[in-house]
């Protein structure tokens, strides 16, 4: 029988495989109503995501790093505006 912190974490992996392949489905995507359609059902994944996540934080299943400074932060939005 499978643990609960195994089948969170198994989850939360098979989510973000789905976030990515949404990801490149709509930036590949040409008709307007399937791109919508796909950026809602990601939107809806993107939350249950955040949800599995905070109950896994919850229960000590998920340890996330620090948070990151001021200048941590405005370092990274300037690489990433170049």
């Amino acid at each position: 029988m499978l643990q609960d912190k195994t089948m969170v974490n198994d989850t939360l992996a098979m989510i973000k495989n789905n976030l990515t392949f949404y990801a490149n489905s709509i930036s590949e995507c040409e008709n307007p109503e399937l791109r919508e359609a796909l950026q809602q059902i990601r939107d809806t994944c993107e939350c249950s995501q955040y949800n599995l996540f905070k109950l896994a934080e919850t229960k000590g299943f998920y340890q996330p790093a620090m948070p990151a400074n001021d200048t941590e932060v405005q370092q990274v939005k300037s690489q990433l505006q170049c």
